[in-house]
């Protein structure tokens, strides 16, 4: 299988730490609901479901965002359930509600009978992730993703979103043994389908572990960190000669940066609560950062968010030049996009980036 050459690098540059000419922004859900043409494709396709397991219209609302914006990375057209519901676990998606399981998981018969799915269950995936490949020619790289263990395992247990995690954390401190069987399948799982992702031709994978913010320190590293790991050491390094980074973002993770810059990934991710500049302390250089600018900023005047732009950059710090490896920032915001932002708000967001960033840049250091 063979792909157009990649014409703007930038993105994998800074996931390996390199220096960059600007920094480089993509968008958490950035296809998705804020945009009429996604809102039109999906009315189309009739479902959400019909719309992430029909290849071509997966390829044409994951390019719709780099017709309106220069950004600097597209990403897979999925949902991080996409795995569970290859189990069998049966997953849908009302208009206008979070996603459901008709058949959640709580009790020792239903996680004993749990498997890693066969992966041609998910053969739509790795079909849209070849198409978009081919339909982006090279102009920027492609993010393959999935869900972390913990998080899936929320979903599977509460069967939906949840206020309180009620029912998967009762499972967890009344049956631990049962949780690190479900943990474990799910790592398993959630390693295979990243590299086939891979193998269809993504050009680094990220972990989204939504949900890991909501556990107590202690329960954070034994049943979610630890599993992330475990994804992590399945993982492949690279395809064809090229790396493929790693990247892991923990939504309310700021209190762990310490001991998620020991894991064995290449960038990780900043919801809006993490100040980069003690984040950089924290992990030091051995990591890229990414995030992190605040979702509800996009419900500002141009002007405000141009300033907020500035500020989290500033935040960062000046980014390294030259040769070699250093300090590098992938600009995204702290969580995905909100349904309701204006499109017109987020060119203003990605062109600061760019330009704010390649003034930095030309900046003597201090």
């Amino acid at each position: 299988m063979s792909f157009a050459p990649l014409q703007n690098d930038t993105f994998l540059r800074a996931c390996g730490r390199l220096s960059t000419t600007h920094t480089p922004v993509w968008l958490m859900r950035q296809a998705g609901r804020y945009l009429p043409e996604y809102r039109e494709t999906r009315a189309r396709a009739g479902s959400f479901m019909g719309l992430a397991t029909n290849t071509d219209y997966a390829t044409e609302v994951t390019l719709q965002p780099l017709e309106r914006y220069s950004l600097d990375a597209a990403i897979l057209f999925s949902d991080i359930l996409t795995v569970p519901d290859a189990m069998g676990l049966g997953l849908s998606f009302a208009l206008g509600e979070g996603p459901r399981f008709a058949s959640p998981v709580r009790d020792e018969a239903a996680i004993n009978a749990l498997r890693v799915p066969d992966l041609d269950k998910l053969r739509y995936v790795f079909d849209a992730v070849t198409s978009i490949r081919r339909a982006l020619n090279g102009r920027v790289p492609l993010i393959g993703f999935s869900g972390s263990p913990w998080t899936l395992a929320c979903y599977m247990v509460e069967g939906a979103g949840s206020d309180d995690y009620r029912l998967v954390k009762t499972m967890l401190y009344s049956r631990p043994d049962l949780m690190h069987r479900m943990l474990e399948i799910n790592a398993d799982a959630v390693a295979a389908y990243l590299n086939a992702q891979i193998d269809a031709g993504a050009q680094a994978v990220m972990i989204f572990d939504s949900w890991g913010g909501v556990l107590a320190d202690g329960a954070f590293q034994q049943f979610s960190l630890a599993y992330t790991a475990r994804v992590l050491a399945q993982l492949k390094r690279g395809h064809a000669g090229v790396a493929v980074p790693r990247i892991v973002f923990t939504k309310g993770g700021g209190m762990w940066l310490q001991e998620m810059g020991q894991l064995d990934c290449d960038v990780l991710g900043l919801d809006w609560t993490v100040n980069l500049a003690r984040a950089r302390a924290q992990v030091g250089d051995r990591k890229a950062l990414q995030g992190n600018l605040d979702p509800n900023v996009l419900f500002a005047a141009p002007e405000q968010i141009e300033s907020e732009v500035h500020v989290v950059l500033d935040s960062f710090g000046q980014p390294h030049t030259g040769p070699g490896t250093g300090p590098s920032q992938i600009f995204n915001l702290g969580h995905g996009i909100s349904q309701h932002t204006p499109p017109d708000h987020v060119k203003v967001l990605v062109d600061a980036v760019h330009s704010y960033s390649r003034a930095l840049r030309a900046a003597p250091s201090a």
